[in-house]
């Protein structure tokens, strides 16, 4: 069985339970407003917490707003020991579409902005959501780095980024995390994965279910989940928990009874020549 704690790098990281949760789902449709039952929403992450989740991923572009919105209105005040994640630098304009805006002024901006929803005056885990072309990453990551120094943020991390820019990112400021995507299905990432698990960086796999990827390359899950009496689906969470001790799955749902599903994902033992069957990366 896998380790199943993760400790942020640095003198006083955090612990927490590999099983996180992405808070993405609670929103409406294309996560975008409130939830068509906003009363479900909020049971729901009152169940998170009560099932052992302390890592809860978030982002100002779910809503926009609505999903940290939401957390503060069904946890806060937060129980001792939880993290919160979230995220800035995307655009959600009225046509619902994702826009890149990773200008320092920006960022400072919604960081504040989720600070104020979220209801704390430090952010546990800011990450830049996306480079963004129109901007040096330099002075994006710097703006992270001076919201750090500022006090607005616990630690730091990046998404959707690649090698070089974690290396670029790392020599201004400690980076804790990379939140890339990564299923069974599509491993694409590869290299970043490894990198974290060489640096000892949490690996935040988004879309870790893969839907369709996991169809694709569906066969072995499936075979795998019958042997063990499990679903493919959970089959392929427990397929990232064994890959790297670094690996945070941050699955997300809006349904009660697919959470506890998921996180049942935790307690799966898969072998060596499981894990071979279900192919990936080798990272030693």
């Amino acid at each position: 069985m896998p380790a199943l704690e993760f400790t942020f790098p640095g003198p006083d990281g955090p612990t927490i339970n590999r099983m996180g949760f992405g808070a993405m789902r609670v929103c409406g449709p294309n996560v975008w407003g409130m939830p068509e039952d906003p009363e479900s929403a909020r049971p729901l992450l009152r169940r998170v917490v009560e099932l052992g989740v302390d890592f809860i991923d978030t982002a100002d572009a779910y809503g926009p707003g609505t999903s940290e919105q939401l957390l503060a209105e069904a946890l806060h005040p937060y129980p001792k020991g939880l993290i919160i994640a979230t995220k800035g630098g995307l655009l959600r304009p009225p046509d619902k579409s994702w826009q890149r805006d990773a200008r320092p002024e920006y960022l400072q901006a919604a960081c504040e902005a989720s600070l104020e929803r979220l209801k704390v005056e430090c952010i546990d885990l800011y990450q830049l959501h996306a480079p963004d072309e129109s901007v040096r990453f330099e002075d994006s990551v710097k703006a992270l780095a001076r919201l750090r120094e500022q006090g607005k943020v616990r630690m730091v991390g990046l998404s959707n980024v690649s090698v070089a820019q974690l290396e670029v990112a790392s020599e201004i400021v400690p980076i804790v995390s990379v939140q890339n995507r990564f299923n069974l299905g599509d491993q694409k990432h590869a290299d970043v994965l490894a990198a974290c698990h060489r640096q000892g960086i949490a690996f935040l796999p988004w879309y870790p279910l893969g839907s369709g990827e996991l169809t694709k390359s569906g066969a072995a899950a499936a075979a795998v989940a019958g042997e063990l009496g499990v679903t493919p689906g959970q089959v392929a969470l427990a397929w990232l928990l064994h890959l790297s001790p670094v690996v945070v799955p941050i699955p997300g749902t809006s349904k009660i009874a697919h959470l506890e599903q998921n996180l049942a994902a935790a307690q799966i033992q898969l072998s060596d020549a499981q894990m071979t069957r279900l192919g990936g990366v080798q990272l030693g």
